[in-house]
Parts: structure tokens; C-alpha cells; sequence
């Protein structure tokens, strides 16, 4: 905490209500400070706006519109927000008081956290986020340092609607882009738009920020990381950190696709994903486990092996003592006179009981252990089985993905199972992994292709369409996998239809080449100038959109950038190029096969891009032309 008395606002009364106690945190747009609200008697946090940002009218609209809108969110992860004001030249919000410390905080003193840990956060900051997309509210600042750790281990997200109210103010008409560079979304970036799957883009880098220790874009300057945010993949976060499972790449891949679309339709969405990881992931240690007596029977608890009767034995029991001592009456005497000794009689039948009970105890059958022979080899499984006096019984096989053909899949009973010596034990042995043969669909319509796939036992997977002149438009040229392949069953499989001749790509690429490359596909060319912010003399635009299906000799239109404009100018301007900046001479590679050209490129310090107009692998077009000067780091554009 900041305390400061030099601070000015520091002991001051705030609209009559709220006595500033000391200053907590400062920022860009904002200070908060520690505060008594002196008519309910509760300590709160004050965050007071910048003068910059007090002093704009339009921010201080949107302000107490956002400020209002936030307050009606309650969630037990959101800080909840009391109440909005001016006093005077102070613009302040009122909010609920949590004592801790950022995630930021935490990530600097701890470094990466382990993947389950780091779930554990992420799921209470998405509940929050979820709940605000739900009600119709994007945070669109979503990162470490608007997160909470309370002392009792709660999370709590902070600042909801504050960067749409900085939208309002001049700053954005002047260029400055509202959030943190390093968590924002593409679109962000190159439209100043964001939605709820913007935030599901920043909750993704957080998540990658906190299993690696760092986030997956640096730069010398924020424009250059804003770039890789715009052009570039995110990394999987086991590129960084290798110990970081599948799970997480996985999330973090599908919550900052580049597209919108692509990732989970909002917070929620992902909320459901990470939980899902989470109850997969392994725990670091096993819970205790107690040990439980078997139940008898009965219904009492057994005794050990040494100690029990084996179920179904009879236990030999004495006489009762009537049985053994007769009246004296009931026994004839010898007629001699002689009378039987009653000592002797007794000694006699507990003899008999004695000698009952030695031949049970050493005629009682005999127990053994199930062996454990689970993935083991089948042979090897019943010579195991063998020597422990056990019978065996095969029966049919079953496909299981985990346990390779030919190894024992299940036993019964299981294992570790107590049995009499010369029981039959079942064995089942696995099948492996089953597999399905993708059936042959090339030359067949959509219809039949999906047909063919479900009989198989497979599932139709996306349909896309691809141009080929050489396939008759609407039959099927593909599929993936490819024919012949066995995969599992029920896999998807994806489907390509020829969409016949289509209209070639030409967006981006230089005027003259754009319009001798359609020529030679037989389409007629006209060529549009008009004034634009794009690099002069490329196309942007064209009619009939790329990729449409066409006919050959459709007339087409290409719009370009005018080439009029002084290119130097533009291209300071769009770089924001500096004096002393270096340039490096972009060499010719047309003709060259595109892995080499790329590769060459690359060495140079430039950045890349391949785009496709034919089944080629020679660079047919580049922009910028060759011997044009760029700094390191420039896109360069290949037709192959």
C-alpha cells in the first residue's frame, strides 16, 4: 500500500461522504485510494480518474453510464462497485475494499505456476467474465493486474467498463489504442473493436502468461507487439515451458485464435473447457486411502485367511454333553457285573471331535491371489495363472484404444481376488485400437460421399469446396484422411467438392501483375484507381469476389490503391518511420522455388507471407518488388 501524505487528496472529504485515509495503487488512467464512507461506516476503495480524463465530458458521460451498468453486476468474483460521483474537478467510483494482492503480484514473486494451479485461478476470473457476458458487459482490459487475490484465497476481477468509457474521450480520436498491448485481440488492434471473445483472447494470453512465466509477445516497441498479435499464431505454451501438458495448449490454441469466430463463443464457453481440463489433469498427490474389511456373509466383518472358515466348510462341533453322558440306566453292564468308567467314555468322544477337526484343518482347499495380469502378454498371462494353480478360460476379444492386440484387457475375477486353488479364471484379451477403413468417395456427389462415409461407420466432418477446373463441379476430388486410410471409428472425414473454376486472389498483389496474371486465366480486366490508405498501385478490391464460382471469360474488376501517390510519404507515414531507422534491400525472388525464397527472405529479417493461386511451388509474384528498401521485420508477400 502507498501512504503518502504529500498525496493532496489524501484526508480530504470526497462529496461530503467519503474521507480519503491514504493512497493504495496508482496507473495509467487512475489512482485508487483507501477510504471511510462516512455515512454507512465501512471502509471502501476509491478509484479517482486521472484529470486528464475528469476534465473530457464525453468520458465522464460514458463513466457514470458504464458505472451504473457495472453496480447491477453481483457475482462473488466481480469487486463489486457502490456508487459513481464528481466532486468538482474529481471523478471517483466507489468500490468494495479487497485487501491482498494483484496477479501480477503473485506471478513476480512466484514465477510459472503449475498447470493445475494456474486452472484453479483462471476458472473464478472466467465465472466472472462469463457472468458480465451474460449480461451484456465486455471488460476489454483483461489482465494480471485487474485481478484480485483476497488474503483468504477468493479471486476478483476489477475495473469492468472502465476502457469503454475511455473510448469516449479524445485520446481515442487521436490514435491511442484502448487496453494492454499485450492482451489484446487482433481485431482490437486493426479495428478498435472488441467483443466478449476479445475477452476470451486476453484470458487465453493470461492463462499462457501464467504456466510459462511470460507472455508470448515481445518487442521493442508496443506497435511491434500489437503486429504479432495481428499476423502471428500464438505459441503453444509447452514450446516454452515443456513441462506444460497437451491439456493447456489446447485451451490456450482455441481462446486466442485470430479469428473470432474460431474461439469459444464467449467466457462461459471457455469456463466449461477449463474445467473440463481441470478434472483431467493429474493430481500432484493422491488422496490418503483408508483400508476397509471386506464384508462377510453375515454381514460381520472376516477375519484374515489364517483365521476364518472357508465359506461353504463345516466346522466339526463337539457333542453337547448329553449326548456323550447317558443315564446309567441306558447302559447295558457286562454280565460279569462289570461297570463302564465313565472318565474313559468322555476321553473317547472328545478324542473323536479332535481327530475330526485335525483331518478338516488339513484337508481345507487352499487360496491364492488373482494375479495382476492386466497388459500383460496373453501366453505370459496363462503360464502366470498356471503357476499359481489357477485354470484359464479365453474368451472372444474386445477393441480398446489404450491396451495393445494380444494383451490381457480384463480378468475375472479381478485381480488381488481371493480363489480356492484349481479355479477358472476368464481372460479377455484385447483386440486393439478398432480402425476403419475411409472408403473411396473421389468422383461422387456431396450426398453419395456422405452416404458412403456413414455406412463405414465414420463421420462426416466439414465440407468445404475447392476450385478445380479439371474435377466437374459439385462431385467430390477428396477426402481427409485420404482413402485407404484406417482411422478410429466414428472419426471425422472431411469432405472437399470441386467448386469448378473460381475466382483467383488477387487482393494485395501489385496492379500490373494482378492484371496479366487474370488475363491469362482468360479473364477480361478492368482496372479501378481510387484514393487510399493502401500501399499504392495494389489491388484492393476486386468483383467477382475471390473465390467465387465462375465461368471462364467472366469480366472482372480490380480496384487499386491510385499509383499516383507519392510511395516514400505513404510509407513513412504508415510506419511511422524514423530518421535514423535501417532499411534492407528486398532481393528478387521470383522464379525461385518457394521454400527457398521464403527461406532467404527470413534470413534477411523478413517477415513472410505465402499466398496460393495455383498447385505451383514457384513464386510467381512478390510485393514489395524486388530491390525495394523496407526495415527488418516488413511483410513480404509470395504468389506461388
Amino acid at each position: 500500500m502507498e501512504r503518502t501524505t504529500a498525496d493532496p487528496l489524501v484526508g480530504r472529504l470526497l462529496d461530503g461522504r467519503y474521507r480519503i485515509e491514504s493512497r493504495i495503487a496508482g496507473g495509467g488512467m487512475a489512482t485508487v485510494y483507501l477510504a471511510l464512507d462516512i455515512r454507512l461506516d465501512r471502509t471502501v476503495a476509491l478509484k479517482v480518474m486521472h484529470r486528464s480524463l475528469a476534465d473530457d465530458p464525453a468520458f465522464v458521460r460514458r463513466f457514470i453510464g458504464e458505472a451504473k451498468s457495472v453496480a447491477s453486476l453481483s457475482h462473488p468474483n466481480v469487486v463489486h462497485v457502490f456508487d459513481q460521483g464528481t466532486d468538482n474537478d474529481v471523478v471517483y467510483l466507489s468500490m468494495e475494499y479487497v485487501p491482498g494482492r494483484t496477479l501480477r503480484d503473485i506471478l513476480r514473486e512466484r514465477g510459472r505456476l503449475p498447470a493445475r494451479e494456474a486452472l484453479e485461478l483462471m476458472i473464478p476470473v472466467l465465472a466472472a467474465l462469463g457472468a458480465a457476458h451474460q449480461a451484456g458487459m465486455v471488460h476489454r482490459d483483461v489482465k494480471p493486474e485487474n485481478v484480485l487475490m483476497t488474503d483468504d484465497g477468493r479471486v476478483k476481477v476489477v475495473d469492468f467498463g472502465l476502457a469503454r468509457a475511455i473510448e469516449a474521450t479524445n485520446q481515442t480520436r487521436t490514435g491511442v489504442m484502448i487496453g494492454t498491448i499485450g492482451y489484446m485481440a487482433p481485431e482490437q488492434v486493426t479495428l478498435g473493436a472488441a467483443d466478449v471473445r476479445s475477452d476470451v483472447y486476453a484470458a487465453g494470453i493470461m492463462l499462457f502468461e501464467l504456466v510459462t512465466g511470460q507472455q508470448p509477445y515481445d518487442g521493442q516497441t508496443p506497435m511491434a507487439v500489437a503486429y504479432r498479435h495481428v499476423h502471428d499464431t500464438v505459441p503453444a505454451p509447452s514450446s516454452v515451458a515443456h513441462d506444460v501438458p497437451p491439456l493447456i495448449d489446447t485451451l490456450v490454441a482455441h481462446a486466442t485464435a485470430r479469428e473470432p469466430d474460431d474461439r469459444p463463443a464467449d467466457a462461459t464457453a471457455m469456463l466449461v473447457a477449463a474445467v473440463d481440463a481441470h478434472r483431467m489433469l493429474p493430481r500432484t498427490t493422491n488422496p490418503p486411502t483408508g483400508r476397509h474389511s471386506r464384508a462377510h456373509p453375515s454381514g460381520a466383518a472376516s477375519m484374515p485367511m489364517g483365521g476364518s472358515v472357508p465359506q461353504g466348510a463345516s466346522m466339526p462341533q463337539a457333542a453337547p454333553a448329553h449326548t456323550l453322558i447317558q443315564p446309567r440306566a441306558e447302559v447295558p453292564a457286562r454280565r460279569n457285573g462289570f461297570k463302564p468308567n465313565w472318565f474313559l467314555v468322555v476321553l473317547a468322544a472328545v478324542m473323536v471331535v479332535a481327530v475330526g477337526l485335525t483331518g478338516w484343518f488339513f484337508s481345507r482347499p487352499e487360496y491364492v491371489a488373482v494375479p495382476d495380469l492386466i497388459g500383460k502378454n496373453l501366453a505370459l498371462a496363462e503360464q502366470n495363472a498356471d503357476g499359481l494353480g489357477l485354470m484359464v478360460k479365453k474368451v472372444e476379444g474386445q477393441y480398446d484404444e489404450d491396451v495393445a492386440e494380444g494383451l490381457v484387457l480384463s480378468t475375472d475375477p479381478v485381480a488381488k481376488a481371493e480363489v480356492e486353488k484349481g479355479t477358472t479364471i476368464t481372460l479377455v484379451p484385447s483386440l486393439g485400437p478398432k480402425r476403419v477403413v475411409v472408403p473411396k468417395t473421389a468422383g461422387m456427389t456431396g450426398d453419395d460421399a456422405r452416404a458412403a462415409i456413414a455406412g463405414a461407420g465414420l463421420t462426416v466432418g466439414a465440407v468445404r469446396r475447392l476450385a478445380n477446373p479439371q474435377v466437374e463441379r459439385d462431385k467430390v476430388i477428396r477426402t481427409s484422411p485420404q482413402v485407404g486410410e484406417k482411422v478410429k471409428e466414428g472419426s471425422k472425414v472431411n469432405i472437399y467438392v470441386s467448386a469448378g473454376l473460381t475466382m483467383p486472389d488477387v487482393a494485395g498483389m501489385p496492379k500490373d501483375e494482378a492484371a496479366r496474371f487474370l488475363g491469362e486465366q482468360g479473364f477480361p480486366v478492368q482496372v479501378n484507381e481510387v484514393d487510399d490508405d493502401a500501399e499504392p498501385c495494389t489491388v484492393i478490391a476486386q468483383s467477382p469476389k475471390a473465390k467465387s464460382e465462375v465461368n471462364s471469360g467472366t469480366p472482372t474488376m480490380i480496384t487499386v490503391a491510385r499509383c499516383a501517390t507519392d510511395f516514400w510519404n505513404w510509407f513513412r507515414g504508415d510506419n511511422e518511420a524514423r530518421d535514423d531507422q535501417q532499411f534492407s534491400l528486398v532481393p528478387g525472388v521470383i522464379g525461385k522455388n518457394v521454400n527457398d525464397a521464403k527461406r532467404d527472405l527470413e534470413a534477411l529479417g523478413f517477415k513472410v507471407k505465402v499466398h496460393r493461386l495455383g498447385n505451383g511451388g514457384v513464386v510467381r509474384f512478390q510485393r514489395p518488388l524486388p530491390n525495394s528498401e523496407r526495415p527488418p521485420g516488413t511483410e513480404v508477400f509470395l504468389w506461388q
